[in-house]
């Protein structure tokens, strides 16, 4: 058998628990080891629910010589400094995204990540959507021929996040949290050079210096166009994909269904509905397109392969680089109203 890494993940909030510790739980070659937590009653919950170690402070977990990889689960404004302090510690380190909130903060843990000689990744889960990887296989299978125009929205609730996530200083607001996936799969469906990008943000929440809605355009050197749309102002949900070919055009609606099915207890089991199947038209022929299985287990399979040395990571830190330089350009583009060209080589 093969060597389990030692896994702590630092918070046990929705996303701590439910997803990284979840996940990490049930991935061969890892070990939740531990779960970092400042609350009280939260360690007893996490000794409950993993039967593992829970650790009062992130410095505990750091400290501790048989961790191997520590996962960053908290507000999105202490990533950079909690991951530049696990690496230099000698931890490899996962961070859930956003990776940061600037440009300049990636680059410091890019930079810790390459001194330590440690693997720094960050949760870039749904590059296994179901209906983002239908998408991908439609146009490996030159059924949609040349996209050059694809929107990918997100509306989500309606009225202001809550807790950190409803506060601008600590990196709240959809566009930073699903927006950063939607940017993510952008950039990796576009690989060209990006020339531009243009961003208009609405604040309509009285209670909350969040926005309200972001709209996210990326104009790309070959004159393809990308789209980021996210929301929490929104009664009636846009398609999840709209991606125009010069051969069909591929409308998917609904979310992965994999997250409802982790939350009750099995990944496994998820399984979309027929009639939540995109659409494609080409013209002559409307036709629904089963959706290709999702599968957010290959995250973390992929980081225990590359620890063990077998694998090189799926999600590459220049790929990270470039995502967090498009949402640099576009909180810029909101404060201006005017397009920037993204700080990319």
């Amino acid at each position: 058998m093969g060597q389990n890494f030692k896994t702590a993940v630092i918070g046990y909030g929705f996303a701590g628990k439910c997803f990284h510790c979840y996940l990490v739980n049930i991935t061969p070659g890892l070990e939740l080891y531990g779960v970092a937590s400042s609350r009280a009653d939260a360690r007893d919950q996490i000794r409950k629910d993993f039967g593992c170690y829970a650790y009062e402070s992130f410095e505990s977990v750091i400290e501790d010589p048989d961790i191997d990889l520590v996962v960053i689960a908290t507000p999105h404004n202490t990533h950079c400094d909690l991951a530049v302090r696990a690496l230099s510690a000698g931890k490899h380190v996962v961070t859930d995204k956003v990776m940061a909130l600037t440009l300049s903060e990636c680059d410091r843990m890019i930079e810790a990540a390459h001194q330590n000689n440690r693997l720094l990744s960050v949760f870039q889960n749904r590059r296994w959507d179901g209906d983002f990887l239908t998408l991908r296989k439609l146009t490996r299978e030159g059924h949609l021929g040349h996209v050059s125009w694809l929107e990918m929205s997100w509306q989500q609730g309606f009225g202001p996040p809550r807790g950190w996530r409803g506060r601008r200083e600590t990196g709240g607001g959809k566009l930073y949290d699903l927006g950063a996936h939607i940017i993510d799969q952008l950039t990796l469906f576009f690989p060209g050079r990006i020339e531009h990008v243009f961003c208009r943000m609405n604040y309509d929440h009285p209670d909350a210096d969040v926005e309200s809605h972001a709209m996210v355009i990326l104009g790309f050197s070959n004159g393809t166009t990308g789209i980021c749309n996210t929301s929490s102002l929104a009664r009636i949900k846009k398609p999840r994909i709209y991606a125009c070919g010069d051969k069909a055009t591929f409308v998917k609606y609904g979310v992965d269904p994999q997250e409802s099915a982790m939350l009750q207890g099995d990944i496994d089991q998820a399984v979309e509905p027929p009639e939540q199947y995109g659409t494609l038209h080409d013209g002559a022929e409307e036709k629904k397109v089963e959706t290709v299985p999702g599968r957010w287990r290959n995250y973390y399979e992929n980081i225990a392969d590359v620890l063990a040395g077998r694998s090189e990571p799926l999600v590459k830190l220049d790929e990270v680089r470039r995502q967090m330089a498009v949402l640099d350009a576009a909180v810029q583009s909101a404060h201006t109203g005017e397009a920037v060209k993204p700080a990319l080589d």
